[in-house]
């Protein structure tokens, strides 16, 4: 899964509505409002699993087989999939109810008490001929050096599709919007995703599609379908490698679907097409990556909360954007909290509260330095040994002052 993530907070560009050749390459860089998100309800569905992640460290090679000896320190659980998507939901403000199956092992019991602990209510449907999903990566001073999978993909049973949708429709009057979480794993069939398509139809409520599958015209009746930019090119067999390219292989499927793309492009950031063709691009948002694990589950997460909160499709991109370059910060599976996407929304505004000469954390100031950088800011950095300050601190000081925006 591609995570997606540097532009400067200002109205958007782009030409008149009626110029499609220049419409269909228009950046876009919003004025976001403050995130809110309080209590939203979201529905999703999909295959959730469980992610074990497994810290350790490495200093020597098997003397039995030229492989990495890592020494573990320690193992953390995390949801995985559709499990993800919801805790990111609840992290960052909203309120999640999840369709999902597990099995009845331990790692199915690890999950669903790991989601409720979380303050993700539960529809479990019982999956007693396939185990729970785990995937298992080791990690060594936060690279990834194994994954292990322990997976069933075969479709889920006609009793379980008819689980699913009675759990579908005794919850989809009281959310405000669908994510559908396909990981191919076989809890999303083809019955399903048509029944949540009319149930959500019937309902008045959006759906919103992050895919697997090759064939995305399955989600017809989506409103928004989220593939990252390898999902696009298997789905519609067109080259990808720039924004011209993804604008006319996303635009087939969207008129395909009736459905509004948003493509995530890894370090070329995000593009968001419509049925009619006119798209927008996005610069990512990431400073550095550490991992890109579960970002592309922040990112929907945040652009379905933006949407049920009532803000544009080109704000909801924004905010998935930030949301997924916070993810990758971070090494495994880890969930976005709202405190988060709004401290780095005001960075990204040029409205982060520090007063001028006040001491900050070395977290602040990497965030400081990047609003200034946004800002187009010539940054000046000096040290030395301040141990008994004398006139010639002060002249480097000054000197170095004068060679830069801020220092």
């Amino acid at each position: 899964m591609e995570s997606e993530r540097h532009h400067e907070g200002s109205i958007p560009t782009g030409a008149p509505a009626n110029d499609r050749s220049s419409r269909s390459t228009a950046s876009f860089a919003p004025r976001l409002s403050p995130w809110i998100a309080t209590g939203i309800p979201i529905l999703v569905i999909g295959d959730a699993m469980l992610d074990v992640s497994v810290f350790g460290s490495v200093d020597r090679i098997s003397p039995e087989a030229p492989v990495p000896v890592i020494r573990q320190e320690n193992t953390i659980d995390s949801g995985g999939g559709a499990a993800n998507v919801a805790l990111n939901i609840v992290a960052m403000g909203g309120t999640a109810h999840l369709v999902t199956g597990v099995a009845a092992d331990p790692e199915g019991e690890r999950l669903a008490e790991l989601l409720r602990h979380a303050g993700v209510s539960l529809d479990l449907v019982a999956t007693a001929d396939r185990p729970t999903t785990v995937k298992t990566r080791f990690l060594a001073r936060h690279n990834q050096l194994l994954r292990l999978d322990r997976e069933v993909t075969t479709p889920v049973t006609p009793a379980c599709e008819e689980q699913i949708i009675a759990a579908l429709q005794a919850k989809m009057a009281e959310c405000r919007l669908v994510v559908i979480s396909d990981y191919g794993k076989g809890f999303v069939t083809d019955r399903v995703i048509e029944a949540t398509s009319q149930l959500a139809a019937q309902a008045g409520v959006r759906v919103i599609v992050d895919p697997k599958r090759r064939n995305l015209a399955n989600y017809r009746g989506a409103s928004f379908i989220k593939p990252n930019r390898r999902e696009l090119e298997a789905a519609t067999s067109l080259p990808v490698n720039d924004d011209r390219q993804v604008e006319a292989a996303a635009s087939s499927l969207a008129a395909a679907t009736g459905a509004t793309l948003l493509v995530t492009r890894s370090e070329d950031g995000m593009s968001l097409v419509r049925p009619d063709g006119s798209a927008i691009h996005m610069p990512t948002h990431a400073h550095e990556i550490v991992d890109v694990t579960g970002a592309g589950d922040a990112a929907i997460a945040a652009f379905s909360l933006a949407l049920a909160e009532g803000r544009s499709a080109e704000e909801a991109m924004a905010f998935a954007n930030i949301a997924a370059g916070i993810s990758v910060l971070r090494p495994g599976t880890t969930t976005v909290s709202a405190p988060e996407i709004e401290h780095e929304r005001a960075v990204f505004a040029g409205q982060l509260p520090v007063p001028k000469g006040s001491r900050v954390s070395a977290e602040t100031a990497l965030l400081v330095r990047a609003q200034w950088r946004r800002q187009r800011l010539t940054v000046g950095f000096t040290n030395g040994c301040f141990d008994l300050f004398h006139p010639g601190h002060v002249a480097l000081l000054r000197e170095t002052a004068r060679q830069c925006d801020r220092l």
